[in-house]
């Protein structure tokens, strides 16, 4: 057997999974479902999870649609000004992500391939060597910053910036 048949054996085994005329959890335009382990599907199939009364009528979903978009839209604004603002930004920011995501495929993409990052990299961090490196640079940082702070010290001493005796 070749590569390609292959390939296309495992679309059929993907695609066949599902109902017929749905495209198979994560699988878009021919390509195999990129969350799927072991051939399973992943969690949730991809679309709209607006009520079912919601999508029988075009206008009705598309108002629906353009309402989560307009949510999503003010949340992940209100994330990105709170990174440079006192607050949780990169939280606010993936909140909002999760509202699109109830909507619009292109968001289900984007917070399946983040949470697939956060996850291995969570992975990575549990590593002893890892780990072990880490507080290894963590324990350098606080030495190097307490040789600075021990030099400003001695050069400068304790001046407070303002002025009490006054």
């Amino acid at each position: 057997m070749n590569a390609e048949s292959e390939r296309g054996e495992a679309l059929m085994t993907t695609a066949s999974s599902s109902a017929p005329g749905e495209v198979a959890a994560g699988a878009v335009e021919g390509k195999p479902a990129e969350g799927a382990k072991d051939g399973k599907a992943a969690d949730q199939p991809l679309g709209s999870r607006a009520p079912q009364f919601i999508q029988r009528s075009r206008v009705l979903h598309v108002s629906w649609q353009v309402g989560v978009f307009l949510v999503g839209l003010a949340v992940v604004g209100a994330g990105a000004a709170m990174l440079v603002l006192p607050g949780p930004g990169w939280l606010v920011i993936f909140a909002g992500m999760a509202i699109w995501a109830t909507e619009f495929v292109w968001a289900q993409l984007v917070l399946r391939w983040t949470k697939r990052k956060v996850s291995e990299a969570a992975q990575r961090a549990l590593d002893p060597r890892v780990r072990r490196r880490n507080i290894i640079l963590t324990t350098i940082g606080v030495v190097i910053c307490a040789v600075l702070g021990a030099i400003y010290l001695w050069k400068f001493g304790l001046v407070m910036p303002w002025k009490i005796n006054e």
